[in-house]
């Protein structure tokens, strides 16, 4: 019965739908429990138990509950999706109430849809990771399975990272290097392996071509289905839940580097990416927050990841440190202090 406490990873999917319900002011529910009311309640709720005994990991890999409760979200986001910009096109709403109904749907397609593929996008099987594929769609996010998986692991914690934010470096500037680096580092990965496996550019084993076909698809659909208006929603939803994706990435790595040994970095350890074990936003967000165990053992599924004593602690839990970023003189007085110094750059 514990682990029911996982539901409220769709809490922000059912914010966002009283949002499209109601409209008016309540347009910004899923704004305001996001951002105001996950950090309230994680201020006053201490951080639970950071570790699970080898019998408790066993249990849990094999409990079927943990895996649906990704799978659903597939259904669920594209319901939302649908019924949001279809409430979007046909509804007469106010400039207001447009504007919070949009965030509210970005919202969704990060938390519920790029952060779930995310996790889906580490597992094994074939499946999975098409499902992980399909939920990157709506936030036009296909190549951050080939770029996260093949190069942010490698690279994380060094100057060639562009998920990595610099010390110093404004998140609103971050948004834009990170997302044009790794726009550009999946199509090196994808012609070097086609190059290694001696494949055209115009074949089967082009993923990233396919990725952009199948997702001009999608935007040609929200065309033929709700004209201009449902691509423009479409597209700005897209681009409110890529915002969000990278202003994670930027509170993840937030200055952090990998020394370098005799001009090589120093493996991935628990020290290179912030972690946070606030209790509400691991359960929305599936562990993601358990980030720096993630980066050490790229394969542990979300209910294993543990809390490590020293993996460096964010202060406060990630829609809190989000908003924070948002203030840079104030995120900087707060985080640079807490880096630790790196030599060998």
């Amino acid at each position: 019965m514990k682990d029911l406490k996982y539901l409220l990873a769709y809490t922000v999917p059912l914010a966002a739908l009283i949002g499209f319900w109601y409209k008016g002011i309540w347009s910004y529910t899923a704004v305001i429990y996001a951002f105001g009311l996950i950090p309230l309640i994680e201020s006053m709720v201490k951080p639970g138990r950071g570790t699970y005994t080898e019998e408790e990991k066993r249990s849990r890999l094999s409990d079927g509950f943990f895996d649906w409760m990704l799978y659903l979200n597939i259904p669920m986001v594209f319901g939302m999706l649908y019924f949001g910009i279809h409430t979007l096109v046909y509804s007469s709403l106010a400039t207001y109430e447009v504007i919070g109904l949009v965030i509210s749907l970005g919202i969704v397609m990060g938390t519920n849809g790029i952060n779930v593929a995310h996790e889906l996008g580490h597992r094994q099987t074939v499946v999975e990771r098409m499902l992980s594929k399909l939920l990157l769609i709506p936030s036009l996010n296909m190549h951050f399975y080939m770029e996260h998986n093949f190069g942010h692991h490698q690279h994380v914690a060094t100057l060639e990272d562009p998920a990595t934010a610099k010390r110093g470096q404004v998140v609103y500037a971050f948004w834009i290097t990170s997302i044009l680096g790794q726009y550009i580092s999946a199509w090196r990965i994808q012609l070097k392996q086609l190059e290694i496996h001696k494949k055209s550019f115009f074949s089967v084993y082009n993923d990233m071509l396919f990725y952009v076909l199948i997702q001009l698809g999608y935007l040609a659909g929200a065309y033929l289905l709700m004209g201009s208006r449902g691509l423009w929603f479409v597209f700005i939803c897209a681009v409110v839940a890529l915002l969000l994706l990278e202003s994670i990435n930027y509170i993840e790595h937030y200055g952090l580097l990998r020394n370098k040994v005799d001009g090589r970095y120093e493996r991935v350890r628990t020290i290179h990416s912030w972690n946070s074990n606030h209790v509400i936003g691991r359960m929305v967000l599936y562990e993601l927050t358990r980030h720096s165990d993630h980066h050490y053992r790229t394969s542990k599924k979300y209910q294993v990841l543990e809390n490590k004593d020293e993996s460096p602690q964010l202060p406060f839990g990630y829609t809190t440190s989000m908003v924070l970023a948002m203030i840079p003189p104030l995120w900087f007085k707060i985080m640079n202090p807490r880096l630790p110094k790196v030599s060998g750059h």
